[in-house]
């Protein structure tokens, strides 16, 4: 195998290169996939039937909660690779375990929020709105919980390996992941939340 020591680690075959290739056409997939959830959602957002509208369920402080964690463990998992990048691996596991840290944060938030449109009788079976709203929430937060799995095997096989041109391929192809499910989140607070709330 040979390695190019003038790029990254994560580039540094063409193997990496391919690999990061792939995981930027799976996601355009995903992209795909959270497009139709939003076109869903904006198409039956206002077919509450009895059922509570936008306005009179959601809470503002733990959607900011959700916000402020997510954002920062996209910091985090940044300073992560930056470590990975300058070979410091116990940082580099540091900043990846914060990140999941946040992210289990995040999901603990989303739980509490979920009990509460149940307590609310915001369920599937309420309306049209809710069965979208919390198919598209759903949704991302299943994409939150295999990104903590998936983070869990990377940290156990850098900390086993080390710092190699296929772990380090593996940890910046999971932070484009972890990204990813922030830029979609992002759409979420804004464009489901904030203007369900106006």
């Amino acid at each position: 195998m040979h390695i190019d020591n003038s790029q990254p680690l994560e580039y540094s075959t063409q193997q990496n290169q391919l690999n990061i290739l792939g995981f930027w056409i799976f996601l355009g997939a995903e992209i795909m996939l959270f497009a139709t959830l939003f076109t869903a959602y904006f198409t039956l957002e206002g077919r509450t039937g009895s059922g509570p509208a936008p306005a009179e369920i959601f809470e503002i402080t733990p959607v900011l909660i959700e916000t402020l964690v997510l954002l920062t463990s996209s910091f985090t998992i940044g300073l992560g690779i930056h470590a990975m990048r300058l070979g410091r691996k116990n940082a580099m596991l540091t900043f990846f375990a914060i990140t999941l840290l946040l992210g289990l944060c995040f999901l603990g938030v989303e739980i509490y929020e979920f009990m509460h449109y149940y307590h609310v009788g915001a369920t599937y079976q309420t309306s049209a709105f809710t069965a979208a709203l919390l198919t598209t929430l759903g949704t991302h937060g299943g994409h939150v919980t295999l990104g903590l799995f998936w983070g869990t095997f990377i940290i156990l096989q850098v900390k086993k390996r080390g710092l190699t041109p296929e772990t380090a391929n593996k940890s910046f192809i999971f932070s484009l992941y972890w990204h990813f499910l922030d830029v979609v989140w992002i759409f979420i607070f804004s464009f489901i939340y904030l203007k369900g709330m106006m």
